[in-house]
Order: structure tokens, then sequence, then C-alpha cells
């Protein structure tokens, strides 16, 4: 795995690397400099999506659909995106607002893993899926042989499961903002246990939505 200084070494062009890093509110700290890196991470979630989704197609020709969706889900979500980030020390190099440094988005898992995202979206940019790709094989797809041993569940099932260990009462999910025309709806979604807010999630649909606000729950809890 790579930390950040070699990350560095990657790019061709290090203003898309700088992009990658750069949060909406340290630009809103600095207007006119550069833009945020939301549009990166944007490219960069569809790029990690399609990539996996090929290796774990060739790589386990014999498993249906629903096992390699399940194995997917494992590698693509918050909680081991921010692991990921964590490991080549993504946090140290971001371009945050005070407010959003003082607050930790350093260590806020959900600001990492967009990070990860935007940064493969940087590399697919600046040098092609070539690029996107052997950065995901050796940060997110290493240890493949040890995630296939783990349980293959979705985030909100190890909630459901997590909270029964502990005694607590079954997680209620909450649409508290639509926003977007009909035909590309944007929801955000907040999971509640024993009448108390444990994560925020959005996406482009309600069960979407509803896994992430439980990725995001896990991993205060994990």
């Amino acid at each position: 795995m790579k930390n950040i200084l070699k990350l560095n070494s990657l790019f061709n062009n290090k203003d898309l690397l700088d992009l990658a890093l750069t949060h909406k509110s340290w630009v809103n700290e600095n207007p006119g400099k550069r833009g945020s890196n939301e549009r990166l991470e944007f490219l960069g979630d569809a790029i990690l999506e399609f990539v996996v989704s090929r290796q774990l197609y060739e790589k386990f020709p014999d498993k249906e659909e629903g096992y390699l969706t399940a194995l997917r889900a494992n590698i693509v979500n918050t909680v081991n995106l921010a692991k990921t980030a964590k490991n080549i020390e993504l946090g140290k190099a971001l371009y945050l607002s005070k407010g959003e440094e003082d607050g930790g988005g350093r260590e806020n898992s959900s600001l990492l893993a967009d990070t990860v995202e935007a940064v493969i979206g940087a590399l697919f940019l600046d040098q092609g899926l070539p690029a996107s790709e052997s950065f995901i094989s050796e940060n997110l797809l290493f240890d493949i042989e040890v995630k296939t041993k783990e349980p293959l569940k979705d985030p909100k099932s190890r909630l459901q499961e997590y909270v029964q260990a502990k005694g607590l009462p079954t997680p209620k999910y909450r649409v508290f903002k639509e926003s977007g025309p009909d035909h590309e709806k944007n929801f955000q979604v907040e999971v509640v246990i024993d009448n108390k807010p444990w994560g925020l999630g959005e996406g482009k649909s309600k069960s979407l939505a509803e896994q992430k606000a439980a990725e995001n729950a896990l991993s205060k809890v994990l």
C-alpha cells in the first residue's frame, strides 16, 4: 500500500491530486482558487464499482450474482474505503476548512471514503483506467482472500445484528430530505436506534441511502 508521498508520485498532473484532496469546506474558505473534489468523487465511485465488479467476475467464475454483489459491497463500502484512506495516511493531506478540521474531519470515515473515490477519479483523468485499476488492486483488493472468509452481509444486516447483540431495539430509517427532479432524486436518510440518531446516509434511492446510513453508524461503533 502507498502512503501519501508515494501517492503523489503516481500523478503526472499534480493539480488533479490537489483537486481530489480538496473538501468543499476548504473551497468555501478559499473562494476562486479551485473547486471541490465532489465531481471526481462521482467519477471515481463509478470506476471503483466497475473495476471491482470486473475483477470479482473474473476471479470467481463459479459464484452466483448474489455472492458477488455481497462481496463487492464489503469492498466498496464506506468503512472499508475509510480504512484504506487511513492506511495511506490520506487524512493528513486533505484540504479542509479550519472548522472541518477542528471537528475531526481528518478522521471522518465518510469524508475519507469520499476522498478515496475522488483519488480514483483523478487517476483515471490523469492516466486512464489502468492507473485507477492499479490503485484499486493494490489498496482495496490486496486482501480479497481474507474478505471471502468474512461474513458477506450488507450494512443494514450487520447493524441489525450489532444492535440485537447489544439488546437494543431494531433500527428505524427515516427520510428527512429529498431533493432533485423526479427522474434524479437524491435522498438523505437517518438511522435511529432507541430514539437516538446513529448515522446519516445519502443516495439516489431510499434503499441506497439506508445502506449508507447503516455504514455510517457502523463506522462509529466498530
